[in-house]
Formats: structure tokens, C-alpha cells, sequence
């Protein structure tokens, strides 16, 4: 039994206690004495804001240019090809009839594939001629719903397919050519004579003109009737490849070994990925090469608060002083500098990951905005392949920034705390 009179034990104060908070906040009011620490308040704030900001924009930016460069590679191509002597064998059509009953399989077709010289406007230009049926095109709907003049109403109707041809809007701006206007197609195939191979080569009609958004596929593909460009090529019969289209071009292979399978030792069977790997692992490459420097850039931001922290320490040292007197623990100084620490954290954190997505949000009107102001062309197709800025904000990639920016203040926030609360309050008030 306790003594009589004797006082009643006090009980600690909770930790993140209303007070602390009410405390740690009111050392962050700037005020006309403590205007140094407040101007570096402000910095710190600013260069998280922007570092994460930036973190954010750039990750979008990569996300949406391999999202918008993926789909336009695997809408513009088909997913598998199979070439090889099995497409000129006499069974070429069954292996056709299997690989369209195999699950997964969404299209399978024959194509003929060259190189070709164009003229037109009074321009010769070089291009690739894909020849496909009218029931391949409106499967590649990459191509058909991307036709900005014209149509392809005639596409392989008439004798042979018909004459009309479909091109690239980059393509028939360096030849100076419209829709409806004629364009001459010249085969490096030529037949034979008592003179050597002479160039074989045809008028056709630009019935429509497509933009994929990509320059390389608007400056170099000309879609052809598949007849026409049998005849063209002097392939009358005979096909280059057989194009195969599946659900889910991300996961093919196993279609591919079923493929693989059936079409036997004298296929090659290949996949969009083959073609491509090399450019979308760069770009991986390159995404988490920038995340990287940019978490560093964030890192070196956040160091910021420690400045801050460091001369606030200094300026309140008589009130450390006496609120352990008054009967604060070490570990209560500790969390009311841990709190002003982390709030500069936060706020810059919070404000950073506003501007981001709002900058990912507007970044096409953004774009215009400079063009239209500047007069300059801000995004050059043919440097970046896209027609303008993509940006494609993942979830995950903004959790991971914001844990990070909130970790890398927490660090830059304790060390100064920590030497706070192990302020002796005799040496703080002796030259007070």
C-alpha cells in the first residue's frame, strides 16, 4: 500500500499524441525570427514535389510508349508467320484448314510480300507491298479503321482483285498523291527477255490512305489485292507467308509449338516478338534504368529535410530544454521532429503525385499548346515513331513512388530527430 499524501503516478503520454502533432506543426509556421528555417522548409517541400512529379511523368511516359507501340506493332502485324518450303507444297491448304482449328486462333491467311518502287506527284519512292484479301484487311483493324481519306470499299473487288491499293499517309505525302489519284507500282521482278530482266510495273488507283500513328508503318506499306500482287511480283499461285492471328498475342507460345508441330522440319515458324524483341527489351531497359536515377534524384531531394530538420533542432533547443524538464521523454522530442520532418515529406509527396497525374492526364493538350504557341514540332514522328506524347500511368509504379518518396523523407527525417531527443537540457539552457 502506498504511503499517505504520496502523488499519484503519472502516466506517460501516448506516442503520436495530439499534443505532438500540435507541437511539431506549430514549429513549422513560419514566423519573421525563424525565416531561415522556413525558406529551407519551403525548398526541401519543392524539390520532393518536383522529383516525384518528374518520377511520375517519365514512368508514364515510358509505360505509354511501349503500351502505344506494342499495340500498334501487334494490330499492324500478324502475330505468327510460317514460311519455308510447307507453303509451296500441295498440301499448303490443309496445314491452313489445322492451324485454323487449333484453340487460340482467331485468323489464318496466305500473303505475298515484296519490295516495290512508287511514282506518283512526280515522286518516286521505295515502299513494301503487302498483298492480302479484302477479308485479311478488315481483320487488320489497325489498317481499317484508320483509313483518314478515302475507303476501302474497293479493296480487292474486280477482276483479279481489282486495282485499288491502300498507302500510308506519310507515304502519300512524299509522293504528293490523294485519294483516287493514280500511283505506279514498279516490281523489281522482272521477266525475262533477250535483253535480261526487265522491270515489270502497273497504274493502280490510291483508294484510300490509313495512318497508324507509327512513322515507319505510314512511310512504307502499301496494302495490294493478293491476286494483284501475285501477278505483280510473278508469284501467280504462290504465297510468301502464312499470317496467323490469335487472341492473346501476349501468350502465344503455345499456339506456336502446336504450329511448329504441324507444319513440320520445313516450316520456319515465327512470331512478332522476333522481330521486335531487341527494340521492347531496350525500352525495358531503359524504363528501369531511368527509375532508378529518378528514386536516386528523390533520395538526394529528401536530404533536403535533414538541413531543415538540423537548424530547427538548433533554433528550438531552449524548448527542448525545457519540455524535458516539464517532463517529455527522449523518445516524445524524438517523434514532434520526426512529425515536422515527415509532414514537409508528405506535403511534397502529396503535391508531387497531383502535378504528375495531372500532367499525364493533359500531356496531348500540353503538346499542342507548345506547338501552337512555339510554332516547333515538340514530338518529331520520325525521331520517337509515335505522333504524340504518350503517357499510360500504372498504379503499382505510383504505390512504389509515393512508398518511396515517404521512406526516403523518413530516413532524411530521423537522424536529426534522434539527436534531439539526446539533447542534454543543462547544455541547451547554459548559454541561454
Amino acid at each position: 500500500m502506498s504511503e499517505a499524501g504520496a502523488a499519484p503516478a503519472v502516466k506517460p503520454a501516448r506516442a503520436f499524441s495530439a499534443w505532438e502533432f500540435g507541437l511539431a506543426m506549430r514549429y513549422l509556421r513560419a514566423r519573421r525570427k525563424d525565416g531561415g528555417i522556413a525558406l529551407i522548409a519551403i525548398i526541401s517541400t519543392i524539390a520532393i514535389t518536383l522529383a516525384v512529379m518528374v518520377l511520375i511523368i517519365v514512368t508514364s511516359v515510358m509505360n505509354g510508349f511501349r503500351s502505344e507501340l506494342l499495340t500498334r506493332v501487334v494490330g499492324f502485324n500478324p502475330h505468327i508467320y510460317v514460311e519455308g518450303r510447307v507453303i509451296d507444297s500441295p498440301g499448303r491448304d490443309q496445314l491452313v484448314a489445322k492451324i485454323r482449328r487449333i484453340a487460340g486462333v482467331t485468323e489464318v491467311a496466305p500473303m505475298v510480300v515484296n519490295q516495290a518502287l512508287l511514282q506518283g506527284g512526280g515522286q518516286v519512292q521505295g515502299a513494301i507491298i503487302r498483298g492480302v484479301s479484302r477479308e485479311t484487311l478488315k481483320q487488320t483493324a489497325m489498317v481499317d479503321r484508320n483509313i483518314k481519306k478515302g475507303s476501302d470499299a474497293g479493296f480487292g473487288v474486280g477482276e483479279y482483285g481489282g486495282d485499288e491499293i491502300l498507302l500510308g499517309n506519310r507515304l502519300a505525302d512524299i509522293l504528293n498523291v490523294t485519294a483516287g489519284a493514280p500511283v505506279t507500282v514498279v516490281s523489281p521482278n522482272g521477266q525475262e527477255t533477250v535483253m535480261g530482266a526487265t522491270p515489270t510495273q502497273k497504274t493502280y488507283i490510291a483508294g484510300g490512305i490509313f495512318s497508324i500513328g507509327m512513322a515507319e508503318y505510314d512511310q512504307t506499306f502499301v496494302f495490294m489485292p493478293l491476286e494483284q500482287a501475285q501477278l505483280l511480283f510473278g508469284k501467280e499461285g504462290q504465297w510468301d507467308q502464312i499470317a496467323i492471328n490469335v487472341k492473346d498475342p501476349d501468350h502465344l507460345d503455345d499456339i506456336k509449338s502446336k504450329i511448329a508441330a504441324l507444319a513440320g522440319p520445313d516450316a520456319q515458324v515465327t512470331d512478332w516478338r522476333d522481330s521486335n524483341s531487341s527494340f521492347f527489351t531496350a525500352l525495358q531497359v531503359e524504363k528501369y534504368a531511368m527509375l532508378v536515377i529518378l528514386m536516386c534524384v528523390v533520395l538526394i531531394a529528401a536530404l533536403n529535410i535533414i538541413t531543415g530538420i538540423i537548424m530547427l533542432v538548433k533554433n528550438k533547443g531552449r524548448d527542448i530544454a525545457i519540455l524535458r524538464t516539464m517532463g517529455a521523454s527522449e523518445g516524445s522530442v524524438l517523434r514532434i521532429f520526426f512529425i515536422a520532418g515527415m509532414t514537409l515529406g508528405g506535403i511534397g509527396t502529396l503535391v508531387g503525385l497531383i502535378l504528375g497525374i495531372l500532367f499525364c492526364i493533359f500531356i496531348q493538350n500540353l503538346q499542342d499548346l507548345i506547338e501552337h504557341v512555339f510554332g516547333v514540332n515538340v514530338f518529331n514522328a520520325d525521331v520517337y515513331f509515335l505522333s504524340h506524347i504518350p503517357a499510360r500511368i500504372d498504379p503499382g509504379e505510383v504505390i512504389l513512388v509515393l512508398a518511396w518518396s515517404l521512406f526516403a523523407a523518413c530516413i532524411a527525417t530521423l537522424p536529426p530527430a534522434w539527436n534531439a531527443s539526446r539533447l542534454d537540457p543543462v547544455e541547451a539552457l547554459r548559454y541561454e
